[in-house]
């Protein structure tokens, strides 16, 4: 199992000819599998959407099949983008919020008074669960919609915990970001069905019937990717130098690969 962006720049050599398969499993719920495929397509990596396993699809996985909600309880509220839209579209689950401009906006002095009232216009009562996932237009409203309809019943649920997001060198909000406000108001924490939660474990397991003992997980970051490794008890974890995780914190930090590389391609060199 391997974490998609450290793939990037990879000959395809090390891929396909050696009859393993690859299983690209990534916590980043903004993009569909399908836009995963097309993203590793862009960079010469063969992958078939069924290759893939985002936070997003897992999630719609455990809505879909696992989650035993009533019959008047099944929809979703959504706090994220398309890839969890998408993904939920997948498995026939309905939804509301997510990417609705509706909810892009300041909440206002009569929402308050709606939302204690119960008002059905704002909180809809065949929301079951509320999903969190990175939401680039999170705010207040969708804040308060969401704490109002997990202390109503709702499944609360997070895409990932991540607390941090990679980008152009540095580090962001991650989606972790969205759900620690509510964690703090509930005092409850969400089923995460993200890296480095057994739950993804399991549904990876169960979709593709790998070996444990034979598999490694591949990734830059040590709270999530290694840790995912660790904690599923493969065979192998290989921490690789192009991401979130410095070299010290693979050899002397709490959580540590079986091995690290600078890059992935540095494996063409061993052979």
């Amino acid at each position: 199992m391997v974490r998609p962006s450290n793939w990037m720049n990879l000959p395809t050599k090390l891929i396909s000819p050696t009859g393993k398969q690859v299983v690209f499993v990534t916590n980043n719920s903004t993009k569909s599998r399908a836009d995963y495929r097309k993203k590793l397509e862009g960079l010469g990596i063969p992958s078939t959407v069924e290759e893939i396993f985002s936070s997003s699809y897992s999630a719609s996985i455990y809505i879909s099949r696992i989650l035993q909600l009533p019959e008047n309880k099944r929809k979703v509220y959504v706090i994220g983008e398309t890839g969890i839209e998408q993904e939920l579209g997948s498995e026939n689950v309905k939804f509301i919020g997510g990417t609705d401009p509706a909810y892009r906006r300041d909440i206002t002095p009569e929402d308050y008074k709606r939302i204690a009232a119960g008002d059905e216009s704002l909180l809809d009562p065949e929301v079951g669960v509320v999903l969190v996932g990175l939401d680039f237009h999170f705010n207040y409203l969708k804040m308060a919609l969401a704490y109002h309809y997990v202390k109503r019943g709702a499944v609360f649920l997070a895409t990932n915990i991540d607390s941090t997001l990679p980008n152009s060198g540095t580090l962001f909000p991650g989606a972790g970001s969205m759900s620690a406000p509510l964690i703090m108001m509930l005092g409850q924490e969400p089923v995460a069905l993200g890296k480095p939660s057994q739950a993804m474990m399991d549904s990876v397991e169960g979709k593709f019937k790998f070996d444990r003992s034979r598999t490694c997980m591949v990734g830059d970051r040590v709270n999530t990717d290694i840790r995912f490794g660790l904690e599923g008890k493969l065979g192998g974890t290989l921490g690789v130098l192009t991401g979130v995780s410095s070299k010290e914190e693979f050899v002397s930090g709490e959580i540590r690969p079986h091995a690290y590389l600078d890059k992935l391609s540095d494996l063409l060199d061993s052979e």
